[in-house]
């Protein structure tokens, strides 16, 4: 007879486990990697996975130790740090079946400024994200060579400095780690004493897993208001296994989703296009209905941490103003143009409120909580007008 196991106490064991050796910057960071670590051996049962991404501006922020911790409680790790994106292809696709948990350290090592061309990898990185998708190659030799598909479906943590491709970030769980405060403390992790520990933990979460399988595949989680598409994608997985183990974790699941989209979306700024459009709406055009062109190049090239006083090598003028702009729409599908704007002094080119509301609300992240630099006046015959 099969022993029951008891998945609130289970998860909360692993949640110890990690903790006694990493510290992370919030509560819903452990959630996150303990959900992420079970869903791994429950890989089949969900349409896409998501990648876990342990991050830091500067070394020494635990981000090693962090995956090295994964790595003990996931099926089949497999360390990549140097691996070639053919590598990958072939273990994946192994002949027995049996699919690894993917585990790249350094990641800035492939990513970074200083790396070189790597799209096989970051390919195969994204396609294998969501189940059935495969990554086709030509295999043998002159003449004889043959179209193979490989599988790519399987879970990939990654550690690293600095960032990831966009495309990544968005599949992705980020971790944002942090040096340790002095008033910060975890226990020394001793490969042979706390890897049996860390395995011990696997086999468990393995039975668990082999027990609610039946539950899990298929299931569709609520998910919280506002998270949908790409975020939902990457949250489903984890927030079915949250439903399934009970207690706190279906609870606690959630507010670690809604932190985690909410934060993304407050560091994603996306395109240039689409941190021009963020910066006139929470910085710009704050309280008014227009402005002229030339007091929106104004207030832009002043903001601190833009980029728009050096766009290779000059500020931003009208015209290239004008050309971002009109790639968007507005609510009536035409493209966001300048229009007449009348003054004391005359009438000047400038852009409406009204004309970037639809791009607003379609392309930028929701307004963040500082407060603007406010608009000073500028006499129009009809109106104020602040510039």
């Amino acid at each position: 007879m099969t022993e029951h196991i008891d998945a609130t106490a289970l998860l909360e064991e692993v949640e110890a486990h990690i903790r006694r050796f990493s510290v992370f910057p919030t509560d819903g960071a452990y959630v996150a990697v303990v959900l992420w670590v079970i869903h791994a051996h429950l890989l089949d049962c969900f349409d896409s996975t998501p990648r876990l991404a342990f991050l830091s501006p500067e070394p020494g922020s635990g981000k090693t130790r962090a995956l090295e911790i994964t790595e003990t409680l996931v099926p089949r790790p497999m360390a990549a740090v140097d691996a070639s994106a053919a590598a990958l292809f072939r273990s994946v696709s192994g002949v027995d079946g049996q699919r690894p948990t993917i585990l790249f350290d350094e990641i800035d090592t492939v990513f970074g400024p200083k790396a070189g061309d790597n799209e096989q990898l970051r390919g195969f990185i994204n396609a294998g994200h969501r189940k059935g998708r495969v990554m086709y190659r030509c295999v043998g030799d002159g003449a004889n060579q043959t179209v193979q598909a490989f599988p790519s479906f399987c879970a990939v943590a990654v550690a690293g400095l600095g960032s990831l491709p966009d495309t990544i970030l968005t599949r992705s769980v980020i971790i944002r780690m942090r040096r340790r405060a002095r008033n910060e403390h975890v226990e020394q992790y001793r490969i042979g004493t706390n890897e049996p520990e860390g395995h011990l933990l696997r086999d468990r979460i393995a039975a668990w897993a082999d027990q609610v399988r039946d539950q899990i595949t298929g299931a569709f989680p609520a998910m919280p208001d506002g998270v949908t598409d790409r975020p939902a994608d990457v949250w489903e997985p984890l927030l079915a296994i949250a439903d399934v183990a009970g207690g706190q974790w279906p609870e606690r699941a959630r507010a670690a989703c809604l932190q985690f989209v909410r934060a993304a979306q407050q560091d994603d700024k996306g395109s240039l296009g689409i941190r021009l459009l963020t910066d006139l709406r929470d910085h710009v055009m704050v309280g008014v209905d227009r402005l002229p062109t030339i007091a929106i190049l104004d207030r832009l090239t002043a903001l601190d941490d833009a980029p728009w006083a050096d766009l290779d090598g000059k500020p931003l003028d009208n015209r290239r103003l004008s050309r971002m702009l009109r790639d968007y729409q507005t609510a009536t599908n035409t493209p966001i143009v300048s229009r007449n704007i009348r003054t004391t002094g005359g009438i000047l080119k400038g852009f409406y409120a009204e004309d970037l509301a639809d791009a607003w609300e379609r392309y930028c992240p929701p307004p963040s909580e500082q407060a603007a630099t406010p608009a000073t006046p500028l006499q129009t015959s009809s109106q104020t007008v602040f510039v």
